[in-house]
């Protein structure tokens, strides 16, 4: 049985990878995992119980299942500064790299491909990846995209904090010592700064299509 595909998404906040993603996976009919919605979704047990992220993430994470948030809102921007916090611990990281691995090695539902975005796909989690893409925009950029995401729940909320959020985040993916945010030597790097969904997907399926046609032959 041929291995199946796995294509890599990296890259920071709000850059695209996620909506790229979940396009490239419904277009090839590949199974999809936002791999940043695990270590959301330890922050949000650990919020939810009360838990220090610092003290108690790698306890709940070898604990963690996707059973336990569904239907949980895991997009907050709470959640999401206490998700870079546990993720940047070798305890946590470590207990989840198995379930990722799992998924790509084994994609549900039959499927022949499974493509997971995240901060370490590509260079961590599956250095084999059939294909891997780099994904990145302006800080300004993705600060709009995701303020647009939060005013309507949010409307106190100020586009400059959530650009001095985005900027405290990319430094703490970026400079953490175990699987750092990084570009991997052989990804494609895709900058979204002016670029539709679109057109990203346009040019993510140029170079899929071209390492497919190469493998098949």
């Amino acid at each position: 049985m041929a291995s199946p595909v796995v294509i890599a998404l990296d890259g920071p906040a709000a850059s695209g990878k996620g909506t790229l993603a979940q396009a490239i996976a419904s277009h090839y009919g590949f199974a999809y995992l936002d791999t940043g919605s695990l270590y959301r979704g330890v922050a949000y047990l650990l919020l939810r119980e009360g838990e220090d992220p610092w003290d108690e993430a790698a306890a709940a994470a070898r604990r963690f299942s996707l059973e336990e948030i569904a239907g949980a809102d895991i997009r907050t921007r709470e959640i999401g500064a206490a998700a870079s916090v546990v993720a940047a611990q070798p305890a946590v990281r470590k207990a989840l790299l198995d379930f990722q691995r799992n998924f790509a090695r084994n994609p549900p539902g039959g499927a022949k491909g499974a493509v997971l975005d995240g901060r370490d796909i590509g260079t961590v989690v599956c250095p084999d990846a059939t294909v891997k893409f780099f994904v990145i925009a302006s800080p300004e950029v993705r600060a709009l995209r995701r303020f647009l995401e939060l005013r309507d729940e949010k409307p106190g909320l100020k586009e400059a904090d959530v650009l001095a959020d985005l900027m405290e985040r990319d430094a703490r993916d970026a400079g953490r010592s175990d699987a750092p945010m990084t570009k991997a030597p052989d990804a494609e790097l895709l900058d979204t700064t002016h670029m539709t969904i679109e057109a990203a997907f346009a040019a993510a399926r140029r170079v899929i299509d071209g390492v497919l046609q190469r493998c098949e032959g």
